[in-house]
């Protein structure tokens, strides 16, 4: 087991390299990104735009060899556009289904937020359940799947903010932002001969990605810990600053998480820093604070680490 541990540490490292070609001085959030694919998880994107979002999706879709499809949302996009629909075969009189965007490997949804309620929705059961259903049929989605939406921060232009059913459905929400100036040069240089991206090559194969994330759903966690993850969720729903707490499905991506995070520091269990660690990251984006917490300007973050300092670690041998 310790070989094998070895070597997805290893390929993964590999991966980050490579995306460290492309995406310049944003290592931990790569490896959130990483973290999220190998535990089946999808992400959320928020930031403004220019920073890199699609680049990076496009970037792992290729060091990951993972087919790849976009939509860049607008109020116009319909639900068929991301599910797929049925059109007559005029050849065989039959109702033939034409897959939607969303039959990939990685879908890419740019700007979600701008999209109708109904649109949005489409997505609802593609993240959840990996397929679509359209005119009673249930179509599976390829598997390896991963969802990166980005999303402008609330309040641009044309935006709304995503429903709660939406927002439960993403493993973590990330933020690249602004690079340093140093790092920004160094971007900068590196397109002056070529694209970067256009060099990246395939790293493992759809199938190895499977066998990746079936290691990390295997990763040991003992029942003490899988206690402590539970207690961190449960103090959400009993504080008064936070209106709405976390879902139980928070609890399984929270120890999904956990998981992929040992993996990636080379273990095959998990201990209560990595629970620790992934907690905020899986977690804010699902809260809804109180009135009274936001007009005080407590984030989601400060009461995520208060939460640990309160909830007792379990010592493991």
């Amino acid at each position: 087991m310790q070989e094998q541990q070895t070597k997805l540490q290893e390929t993964a490292l590999e991966i980050l390299a490579q995306m460290r070609k492309v995406i310049v001085g944003k290592d931990e959030t790569l490896m959130w990104v990483l973290a999220a694919i190998l535990a089946k998880g999808h992400l959320l994107l928020e930031d403004i735009p220019g920073v890199g979002k699609t680049t990076m999706a496009v970037a792992f879709s290729k060091v990951l060899d993972l087919s790849y499809n976009r939509v860049q949302f607008t109020p116009d996009v319909l639900p068929s556009d991301v599910t797929g629909y049925s059109v007559l075969d005029s050849a065989t009189g039959q109702m033939r289904y034409q897959p939607g965007a969303v039959l990939c490997n990685l879908f890419l949804a740019d700007e979600l937020n701008r999209a109708t309620s109904r649109t949005q929705s489409a997505l609802l059961e593609a993240m959840e359940e990996g397929q679509v259903t359209v005119d009673g049929v249930t179509h599976i989605i390829p598997q390896p799947f991963v969802v990166i939406a980005t999303q402008n921060p609330t309040g641009a232009a044309g935006t709304q903010m995503l429903p709660d059913s939406q927002m439960d459905r993403f493993a973590v929400r990330l933020s690249l932002g602004y690079p340093a100036a140093k790092e920004e040069l160094t971007m900068v240089m590196n397109r002056q001969k070529s694209n970067p991206l256009k060099e990246l090559t395939p790293l493992v194969t759809k199938e190895q990605l499977g066998r990746m994330q079936e290691e990390v759903a295997s990763t040991y966690i003992g029942e003490a810990v899988v206690q402590y993850a539970v207690d961190l969720i449960h103090l959400t729903r009993k504080l008064d600053c936070i209106q709405q707490g976390a879902s139980p499905r928070a609890t399984l991506m929270l120890v999904s998480m956990a998981k992929a995070l040992a993996q990636l520091r080379g273990r095959d269990y998990v201990i209560p820093q990595d629970v620790q660690d992934a907690f905020p990251q899986t977690v804010a984006h699902r809260l809804i604070l109180s009135p009274q917490a936001e007009g005080r300007g407590i984030t989601a973050q400060q009461i995520l680490s208060n939460i640990i300092q309160q909830v007792k670690a379990p010592v493991i041998g």
